[in-house]
């Protein structure tokens, strides 16, 4: 296993206070450091001009990059550095992906700001340049088929976007619904040649583990499976735990480290172990340095030693959630 870090990611990218904070990523790297994960450190360079073209437009990088200090949105501040820090993020999801297609080993891409957000005109949500899709278009220059699973609490409507009319990317996703951004319903599947291809798993207030351990074994698992990746992309955001102050969803550190193991073991069978974990959301700095720490771990074959595993959704009380969303793909997968 090898980490995908540059101390440029600490840089603020929103005003004081705000939930998207450097302490989010140093939290994570004194995590490693208190328990001795002594994974390599790979310095990744910014992400090149061409390479994010693949997903954002010619018009919006210009914009982004002459914005000078102002707002994107009323949630996504931009700061003169601001371009220059989001390439150095997204320049980091391709390192973590030419690290995971050589080496055959899961890679963690530490990245800020997140991307998932980010559409191909626009930045919102504290995302700048979409990190995991453009790495996955990057990696589809060289693989035939790429699978993106975001685990956050909210849903990704960038990258959901960018692929939903393709079929050489799947896009699986497991939301909160109805809060930020409000999309992602299970009946959005994809468009033309892509239609099947997205897989939206929303969820509601209160689901915790034993939904998505559900939603794990009766859609993710078998979904993958189907699709055979040649590399799998996690999105993995800490903001789904019932310790984050953003949302309402119950997944304990353990649930998580549940959802990462299970799909590493496909990775394990389709794709040669080749799959890589993209920082996503988490505003609890405590949770998400035990949900990421401890996936790193698992990863290095470390005993995991979760701190935060109270569990609530011991029944699966988000039954019709998976029930409706395992009606809707059935159409397009055997589950």
């Amino acid at each position: 296993m090898k980490i995908v870090y540059h101390e440029g990611y600490l840089r603020p990218t929103q005003n004081n206070g705000h939930p998207e904070c450097p302490e989010r990523l140093s939290g994570i790297m004194e995590y490693r450091e208190s328990h001795g994960i002594e994974a390599p450190l790979i310095t990744p360079e910014p992400a090149e001009i061409q390479d994010v073209l693949t997903v954002h437009s010619e018009n919006y990088l210009e914009l982004l990059k002459n914005f000078g200090r102002g707002r994107l949105d009323a949630d996504t501040a931009v700061w003169p550095y601001t371009y220059e820090m989001a390439m150095l993020a997204a320049g980091g999801g391709i390192a973590a992906a030419r690290n995971m297609l050589d080496r055959r080993e899961p890679t963690f891409a530490l990245l800020r700001p997140p991307g998932h957000h980010a559409t191909r005109e626009m930045g919102m949500g504290f995302c700048y340049i979409n990190n995991v899709a453009v790495a996955a278009n990057w990696l589809r220059q060289k693989l035939d088929r790429v699978a993106i699973v975001d685990i956050d609490v909210h849903h990704g409507n960038g990258t959901n976007d960018t692929f939903l009319d393709r079929s050489d990317v799947l896009y699986i996703s497991t939301h909160q619904w109805g809060i930020y951004p409000g999309t992602g319903p299970a009946t959005q599947t994809g468009t033309g040649k892509g239609k099947g291809y997205t897989v939206n798993i929303p969820m509601g207030g209160q689901c915790g583990d034993a939904t998505f351990a559900a939603a794990t074994d009766k859609i993710i698992v078998p979904v993958l499976r189907q699709f055979r990746p040649d590399a799998i992309l996690i999105s993995l955001g800490g903001d789904a735990h019932y310790m984050d102050p953003l949302s309402s969803l119950t997944l304990s550190s353990r649930g998580y480290l549940d959802t990462v193991a299970a799909i590493a073991k496909v990775a394990e069978e389709t794709c040669e172990n080749r799959w890589s974990a993209f920082l996503e959301g988490g505003y609890n700095v405590s949770a998400l340095a035990d949900v990421v720490g401890n996936s790193m771990a698992m990863a290095q074959g470390l005993p995991v030693k979760t701190e935060y595993n109270e569990v609530s959704d011991l029944e699966n009380i988000g039954a019709e959630w998976i029930a409706e969303a395992v009606q809707v793909h059935s159409r397009h997968w055997k589950l």
